[in-house]
């Protein structure tokens, strides 16, 4: 009853606008005192203050922001929608397509859904409508684009998930890349399908010679080069994650350098960038840390436990009604604070019930995932119609009905075989 009593209190402080950092920090604060003592709750605070931020494993998330800071600031979104286009604009819905791999290239670098549906739609809906594309295709390409790459290391959001569970960042990597992979091949499938119930929902853009294709390539390949040296190391045990982070923050600093996008002013900017956003992710965390430090003082993932072996629920039901839950607060999270919430309650809940943590852990990016681009309220969709305030929710809901469709299939072929996620694991760690 406390913990229901206080979950109320954090949600409602949430609606009010309240961060949620703040939200979970305070309400984690409270409870933790409500079970112990005032001083004891205080002292638990300075102390989850001063071993998240001096963290030796936290380095890596500042690195890998810095890394993906600057690359953005490099301007590589609009060659990474071109070297795409070059090799799929030609065909009937070419530019969604291109627009997927972009997407998913992008969001791998930021780490934001959120994010990547903000910049592709400055960049790709404006040539889709020049070729007449229809608003729904454009805007289901754009909306559940930005979520797959989320999957496909480097990962801001599977960094966080390794850090709160302690499970090895780089295995994670390694769980995700295959996902990631199926998502986007899924969305282009879905793409294809589209176009051939209505060849005019994505007519064809035009075709690139050779040498235009090679042209646009030459300009992404020093990131694609890049992104082989940070995951090849990692997975084949010549450097650390943190290390790899490390060297792939050099290395976007010598690409910003090599393509002349980087003045004295605009390095300023983003070692601010990268320091705001550190500082943001470190809040989020140590907020989570306390919320998830009351939850385990109150035993309640033990008590949800021993719940789920009363009712005698196998792991599959677990999953399902885990799926149920992420679902219905994706409505009004966004997916690294829905990741930090639920976290600290149903890490010990699966682990319990038998189910592997890596696996685990690719499962519920997936899932937070699709929850945001789901109806009535997915945060990627009103981020677009911000974007493109001319283009209808309905529009953009119905668009994305085929992509949800794809979500629904990776996720089911995830838990019939878990092996897509641990494949790689189980190869190099």
């Amino acid at each position: 009853m406390i913990v229901a009593g206080f979950l109320a209190l954090l949600f409602l402080l949430l609606f009010s606008g309240l961060p949620i950092a703040f939200g979970m920090g305070l309400v984690g604060t409270l409870g933790f005192m409500t079970l112990t003592s005032a001083d004891a709750g205080l002292a638990m605070v300075g102390q989850v203050v001063y071993d998240t931020t001096l963290s030796y494993q936290l380095s890596i998330l500042p690195l890998f922001i810095l890394m993906g800071n600057f690359i953005s600031h490099a301007r590589m979104s609009d060659d990474l929608y071109q070297a795409a286009n070059a090799f799929l604009g030609h065909k009937n819905g070419g530019l969604a397509m291109a627009t997927i791999a972009a997407s998913g290239g992008f969001s791998a670098v930021c780490g934001s859904s959120l994010a990547t549906v903000s910049t592709m739609s400055k960049i790709a809906i404006p040539q889709m409508r020049r070729f007449g594309y229809s608003d729904g295709l454009a805007a289901g390409a754009v909306a559940a684009g930005g979520t797959v790459g989320i999957l496909i290391p480097p990962s801001v959001v599977l960094i966080l998930y390794g850090i709160l569970t302690e499970n090895n960042i780089g295995a994670l990597f390694a769980a995700g890349l295959i996902p990631g992979v199926l998502g986007l091949a899924l969305y282009i499938g879905a793409v294809r399908i589209i176009v051939f119930r209505n060849p005019n929902a994505g007519p064809k853009g035009d075709r690139y010679s050779w040498r235009e294709r090679l042209h646009a390539l030459s300009k992404v390949w020093v990131l694609l080069v890049l992104f082989i040296i940070v995951l090849g190391g990692i997975y084949g045990g010549v450097f650390t994650s943190t290390e790899a982070a490390g060297i792939g923050a050099f290395g976007a600093f010598v690409v910003a350098l090599l393509r002349r996008a980087l003045t004295v002013k605009l390095l300023l900017a983003t070692l601010l960038d990268s320091a705001r956003t550190t500082t943001m992710l470190l809040m989020v965390l140590v907020g989570a840390i306390l919320f998830g430090n009351f939850i385990n003082m109150a035993q309640f993932p033990q008590q949800l436990s021993g719940l789920i072996s009363a009712i005698e629920l196998n792991a599959f039901e677990v999953i399902l009604v885990i799926t149920l839950i992420y679902l219905a607060i994706g409505c009004v999270l966004e997916s690294m604070s829905m990741l930090l919430l639920t976290v600290p309650i149903f890490y010990p809940v699966i682990i319990n019930a038998g189910i592997d943590p890596i696996w685990f852990g690719i499962y519920t990016v997936i899932v937070i995932e699709i929850s945001l681009i789901t109806p009535p309220i997915g945060l990627n969709v009103f981020v677009l119609k911000a974007t493109v305030p001319d283009m209808s929710l309905s529009t953009i809901f119905k668009g994305l009905l085929p992509f949800i469709g794809a979500d629904i299939i990776r996720l089911g072929l995830l838990i019939a075989f878990p092996s897509l996620a641990l494949f790689l694991v189980n190869l190099f760690f």
